[in-house]
């Protein structure tokens, strides 16, 4: 009986199929279970290096890993007292239990808001998509802007995250190149050259992962025009926004757009110093209606797939953003920016190498001078044997698309941090040669 007081009876009827009539082919006569295209279209750079590279540390030193972009690993970076009591509370006041809306809770939606709101770029709760992660932000997206066979452009050096779930999609990446020798600035020339009619979105990572480096106002007006001339949407990867040394100045992109549609990702994990709380959002900042209707609503029926980050963080979030103090941030900012110096002041000396100063982040890109390595073909070589030798592991660069150059994470403790630099200094002492010009010049 159901709750209108109606009967239903159900009814059991046998059918007979004579096997005769069945369709050649309509059964299978064994078993066939191949993995999904896409799942054979997903493929993670960083893994797909590291897991082919010959890693066996020297047994007579203590393995120093420089790879890993988690700043809670070696326990020198908690997060503040207030993050945590955060965090507690939720957990005690036995509200966020249960399932929260795909999106988010309202009241968490609008703390994201509230905390990032401007008069440039105002921000409401129905703006805040929040996500398992500024991955899965990402992810949300690039799904949402894409269809397979368009096409996206991403950053060379950039996360791989971007190319890897684009590839699976069925979605073309285009790297546009970065400048070293312009600070990691945008060849805006190069970006323009790549764009076509079935381009769907720029991405701009900024700060940068792998590079640690901070665009300037300027520069992001001018990747703003170059968007605005070719009415191309931003995805802007803002999860290391505001970790910038002191002297320097992040400003998000959105503030700064007068037409360009922007989908600003972000998270807890870094500046919080929390990545696997897993909680991350999107912020749609589109003042002259160019997503319309439809990027909002494609963005909710997406979030549906899997229901939203973690509620007990989400009953949180408005107490992290709002109470966790300034010292907080200062004190990590400090921190990575004497690591960086230090990283950047002994490798600067060593002969072979060429550090790029970070201005923010977590990371320092040095720069190989392969020529005078001959010993090694390329630098996933160079970093290996740098493992086998000093244990020392420092990622290579062609995880990111630009061989020659390997990435160091500066969030591992300053002893650590000099040691390594040290053993590195060894290993480029050991292993460079001058090329033939440089010694007969020498011999003069």
């Amino acid at each position: 009986m159901n709750g209108n007081g109606v009967h239903h009876v159900s009814v059991r009827t046998h059918v007979s199929v004579n096997p005769a009539k069945l369709k050649a082919g309509s059964h299978r006569q064994r078993w066939n279970v191949r993995p999904s295209e896409m799942s054979k279209k997903t493929l993670n750079p960083i893994r797909a290096i590291v897991d082919g590279m010959k890693l066996t540390p020297n047994p007579e030193k203590p393995m120093i890993a420089l790879s890993i972009g988690d700043p809670t690993v070696f326990g020198n970076l908690p997060t503040d007292d207030a993050v945590l009591n955060a965090m507690k509370d939720a957990i005690d006041s036995h509200k966020y239990n249960g399932y929260a809306p795909s999106v988010g809770y309202q009241k968490s939606r609008e703390a994201v808001a509230n905390f990032y709101s401007c008069p440039e770029a105002p921000l409401e709760g129905k703006d805040v998509i929040l996500a398992s992660g500024c991955s899965q932000a990402i992810e949300l997206a690039i799904s949402v802007l894409c269809n397979p066979g368009d096409n996206i452009l991403v950053p060379r050096p950039g996360f791989s995250l971007y190319k890897t779930l684009a590839v699976s999609m069925g979605i073309q990446v285009k790297h546009y190149n970065l400048l070293p020798e312009k600070s990691w600035e945008i060849d805006l020339q190069h970006l323009e050259s790549l764009i076509d009619n079935k381009t769907a979105c720029l991405i701009v990572n900024n700060p940068s992962n792998p590079c640690g480096s901070v665009f300037t106002k300027e520069h992001q007006q001018k990747i703003i025009s170059v968007a605005s001339r070719n009415c191309i949407p931003i995805l802007a990867d803002e999860i290391y926004g505001d970790m910038v040394f002191p002297g320097c100045d992040f400003r998000a992109l959105a503030p700064l757009s007068s037409d360009v549609p922007i989908l600003s990702c972000g998270g807890l994990a870094k500046r919080w110093l929390v990545p696997g709380w897993r909680m991350g959002w999107i912020l749609i900042h589109d003042r002259n209606n160019i997503f319309g209707s439809g990027i909002r609503e494609g963005l909710v029926k997406l979030s549906q797939r899997i229901l939203g980050p973690c509620t007990v963080v989400q009953g949180a979030l408005e107490s992290i953003l709002n109470e966790t103090p300034p010292e907080f941030y200062q004190s990590t900012i400090s921190f990575l920016k004497s690591n960086s110096e230090i990283c950047f002041s002994e490798l600067s000396t060593v002969s072979g190498l060429n550090p790029v100063m970070p201005s923010g982040a977590m990371y320092i890109m040095v720069g190989i001078e392969m020529e005078h390595f001959p010993e090694f073909q390329n630098d996933v070589e160079f970093t290996e044997r740098l493992v086998t030798e000093q244990s020392v592991f420092c990622l290579p660069a062609t995880a990111f698309e630009y061989p020659n150059y390997f990435r160091i994470v500066v969030t591992v403790p300053e002893e650590m941090m000099i040691e390594a630099c040290i053993r590195i200094r060894e290993f480029c002492a050991r292993h460079y040669r001058p090329r033939s010009q440089d010694s007969h010049e020498l011999d003069q």
